[in-house]
């Protein structure tokens, strides 16, 4: 009889165990989804904040650089980058690159607007925008080549 009850016992432990872990698992991923969307609307907030101050700026001067048309398309592809995150709940690698190829071309603006000389840092500054150009490269061919499970069922 005692092991009968034992049998029992551990039968209903287990279950519960499942039931828990189940429970466990969509709270935690209610959470998680709760904190992206919390995360991406404070990301959007701070972006039409941060774009809308550099506008201002702008008109302040009663004109835009180079550099200021570049940190405006910065806030762009950031806004883009949230946009698409919330309609396909994935992150694009390739708006991150591109944000990368603008910061560093913005970047190099400045350089050779205070030095007006292309220095060596210049230089390396181009070849970072070679090789992030060609990891946009990359990544476009494996996603084209090697696209993911989501993207064969959608199409």
């Amino acid at each position: 009889m005692d092991n009968d009850l034992e049998k029992t016992t551990s039968t209903s432990v287990k279950k519960f165990e499942r039931k828990l872990d189940y429970w466990v698992k969509i709270f935690g991923n209610v959470l998680v989804s709760v904190f992206h969307h919390i995360a991406l609307f404070v990301i959007g907030i701070a972006t039409v904040w941060s774009a809308s101050y550099a506008a201002l700026e702008m008109l302040k001067k009663s004109h835009a650089s180079i550099e200021d048309l570049l940190l405006l398309f910065i806030y762009l592809e950031i806004g883009a980058m949230v946009g698409i995150y919330f309609k396909t709940n994935h992150m694009p690698v390739r708006f991150l690159i591109y944000l990368a190829i603008t910061a560093v071309t913005r970047l190099i603006i400045d350089i050779v607007n205070v030095k007006h000389e292309a220095t060596i840092e210049v230089m390396i500054l181009g070849g970072t925008i070679l090789v992030l150009a060609l990891a946009n490269l990359v990544v476009r061919y494996a996603s084209s080549s090697f696209p993911s499970k989501v993207n064969i069922e959608k199409n």
